[in-house]
């Protein structure tokens, strides 16, 4: 992408109009016990006087007036990008111990400020709050953030539509799309950098956003990219292996997940407490809490009761701690997504939402209905044909049993792999699981990165044969690559009646391999599929290209 690309992108991420600041207001308005930051270098006088209009963290994304912030990086430090910054319009400059020297070179002569502060990525988050003025109390959107291993995606689509069925104007921030009213940008991350999240908040406020549902991965609370923002309401899915290549441990894990769950980032929180991690969640936070049971096992709030299938879907109850009852349904396969929505109903009920409006709202509009691309999403009917995003154990299992059908007669086919350079303990797992769930298991490569697929593919393999040799499980395992030929085999061997399941990558629509994107899309691989060997693809599928 050129540098007019990114400007283009990272002005979209902005409101059209901000104020324009001099560094000493800016740094005056700062939260209360950050140290001091320190003009070193530049500028006319001590004051502060540079005028600002945004902030960022990436050389590439600099429009004129910004603030552009010098923070180490995994191979090079931002301080070399200094004169890049400057020549895109850079009004100043803050940076660590680290990085002065060199920023300090970089703006000899130019009369640009220069800052330090230590450590400089804690300043990050609080000074793009401050300059694009996207939190409290100025009348910013209600802010939902969701976190958790699995679900996080459904539930802020589920709080967008529900939001949307009782009156409000709705945002979105997540690994799909970010939306802002009609306004829709692609999204790189499941959140974006901290800068860009503010810039976006303050977007919202000036179009009359008046919801907004956040992805919150751990990596966003590891890597910062939620610092500054104050959730109205946070709420947590569950917890299952994922991400040991970042966090080394469940319990790592969790306190990332944890870290949301704190009033210098949330007012209110709603957690599922039908796993382990969700209760002790509940135990730790001091936030006020309403906890929420789909299982029955847990004692909760609220519960979920009298689940039945309709369709593809669910009718379930909603049951409240002062006896109230909301009935509603899911349109979308699997408990999980019982789960998803009734998550997404009591956050909006915890903020202030009457049981009767959001009853009326999910009677007359179906919010859990709403498609949410590549997950769960049908592509064909008859065989069933289903794209997902499951990528690890837990998810994959789910997603197996919920597509099961009970006729006896009806087989289920998953196309599945493993991302490269990830947590590799998590491979002969899924392998082990699609073997006990599934008629057929074809492996094939998902997003191998930089890691030999056939390495990866072996993984998988392994867990699978395993499995299956130690159980004496009647599966067929086949390997098939590339992606695009296991797709079409598995819709080749399908019959009328049978399911196909094409798990691991969803609404993504690159695979990456060894540094190039490749274009690879499983929706419109497994539509193409089915209408080469005599079936029907479902028109109307929302397909991101």
């Amino acid at each position: 992408m050129s540098i007019n690309e990114q400007s283009g992108a990272a002005a979209r991420m902005r409101p059209d109009v901000v104020v324009p600041r001099s560094m000493g207001q800016i740094l005056a308005a700062l939260p209360a016990g950050l140290p001091p930051v320190q003009l070193v270098g530049g500028g006319d006088n001590d004051d502060g006087a540079a005028s600002i209009t945004g902030v960022t963290i990436d050389s590439r994304e600099v429009l004129r007036g910004d603030l552009y912030i010098a923070v180490p990086g995994t191979g090079r430090h931002g301080a070399d990008f200094t004169a890049q910054a400057v020549a895109e319009g850079a009004s100043a400059v803050l940076t660590d111990d680290a990085g002065l020297e060199t920023a300090a070179a970089a703006l000899r002569g130019t009369g640009i400020p220069l800052y330090r502060a230590a450590p400089v990525r804690d300043y990050v988050g609080p000074l793009a709050a401050v300059v694009f003025d996207s939190q409290p109390p100025r009348d910013r959107p209600i802010l939902f953030g969701v976190t958790g291993t699995n679900g996080k995606t459904t539930t802020t689509y589920f709080l967008n539509a529900l939001s949307a069925a009782l009156g409000l104007s709705t945002g979105l921030i997540g690994t799909i799309e970010i939306r802002a009213g009609d306004t829709a940008i692609p999204s790189a991350l499941t959140t974006p950098e901290s800068p860009q999240v503010h810039g976006i908040l303050a977007l919202m406020r000036e179009r009359g956003i008046e919801a907004a549902a956040m992805e919150v991965s751990s990596h966003a609370v590891e890597y910062r990219r939620v610092d500054g923002v104050q959730f109205d309401v946070v709420g947590f899915t569950n917890l299952t292996q994922d991400h040991l290549d970042l966090h080394g441990t469940m319990d790592e894990y969790f306190d990332a997940k944890a870290a949301l769950f704190s009033r210098n980032r949330a007012d209110r929180a709603v957690i599922i407490v039908d796993d382990e991690w969700g209760r002790r969640l509940a135990r730790r936070t001091d936030l006020e809490t309403v906890t929420l049971s789909v299982s029955g096992g847990s004692p909760a709030d609220w519960m979920v009761s009298g689940i039945s299938r309709v369709g593809l879907g669910h009718a379930f109850t909603l049951e409240g701690p002062a006896g109230e009852e909301l009935v509603l349904r899911c349109g979308l396969p699997g408990i999980f997504n019982v789960a998803n929505a009734a998550l997404a109903a009591v956050m909006v009920l915890a903020t202030g939402t009457t049981c009767q409006d959001l009853q009326r709202a999910a009677e007359l509009h179906d919010p859990f209905t709403t498609e949410v691309p590549g997950r769960m999403q049908l592509i064909g009917e008859n065989p069933a044909a289903i794209v997902d995003f499951a990528h690890n154990p837990d998810a994959l299992a789910l997603t197996l049993e919920s597509v099961r059908v009970p006729q006896a007669d009806s087989r289920l086919l998953i196309v599945f792999g493993a991302t490269g350079q990830r947590d590799v303990s998590k491979r002969p797992v899924m392998g082990a699981t699609a073997a006990r769930l599934a008629d057929v298991v074809i492996i094939t490569d998902d997003d191998p990165h930089d890691e030999d697929e056939a390495v990866i593919r072996a993984g998988v393999l392994e867990g699978a044969q395993g499995a299956k040799d130690a159980e004496n499980l009647s599966c067929e395992i086949l390997e098939i690559f590339p992606r695009a030929a296991a797709i079409d085999q598995a819709v080749a061997l399908a019959r009328k009646g049978d399911i196909v399941l094409v798990a691991g990558r969803g609404h993504e629509v690159w695979q990456e391999v060894k540094g190039v994107n490749l274009p690879l899309d499983d929706r419109a691989e497994l539509a193409a599929a089915l209408t080469r060997h005599g079936f029907s693809a479902l028109s109307g599928n929302r397909i991101e290209s």
